[in-house]
C-alpha cells in the first residue's frame, strides 16, 4: 500500500509543478517590456523658433 501512496504522491507533486512551471510560462509570455516613447528620426521645423 505505501508504493500506491508514493506513486500517488508523485503524480500530485509532478502535476502540480507542471501546472506552476505553465502558468509562469504564460507570465512571462504576457510581461509587456518598457519600450521609451521617443522617436527614431526627429526633422527640423523650417521657419518655427525665433
Amino acid at each position: 500500500m505505501s508504493r500506491l501512496l508514493a506513486a500517488a504522491l508523485t503524480v500530485a507533486v509532478a502535476a502540480a509543478l507542471a501546472a506552476g512551471a505553465a502558468l509562469g510560462v504564460v507570465a512571462l509570455l504576457e510581461a509587456t517590456p518598457d519600450q521609451p516613447n521617443t522617436p527614431l528620426i526627429t526633422y527640423e521645423q523650417a521657419g518655427k523658433g525665433s
